[in-house]
């Protein structure tokens, strides 16, 4: 799933829109911006709650999509962030980070 957010590929609007798998680039929750990596990790509405869960881990750091996308110590808070959204749960059903 890493590999996927860092290269883009991976079952978000935008992407799926582009190979022709979805009608609109558009979040579902917000129909007038692109659903990126970045609006779906760092700027989605919808996603605040589980954000805020992960900035209390990270700090300052979660706000960093390099740094989420990078760093080992990122892993684990950031599989967790993806999970408690459920957004990509139809790719990769309930994810939990390895122990």
């Amino acid at each position: 799933m890493l590999l996927w957010l860092r290269t883009r590929h991976i079952s978000l609007n935008q992407h799926l829109f582009r190979i022709g798998e979805s009608p609109t680039p558009n979040c579902p929750h917000y129909d007038d911006t692109a659903e990126t990596v970045i609006h779906f990790l760092l700027s989605c509405p919808h996603c605040a709650r589980a954000r805020y869960v992960l900035t209390s881990v990270l700090r300052r750091r979660a706000s960093s999509l390099s740094f989420l996308l990078s760093h080992p110590k990122a892993c684990t808070p950031l599989i967790r962030f993806v999970d408690s959204t459920g957004r990509l749960r139809s790719t990769f059903g309930n994810v939990s980070p390895q122990p």
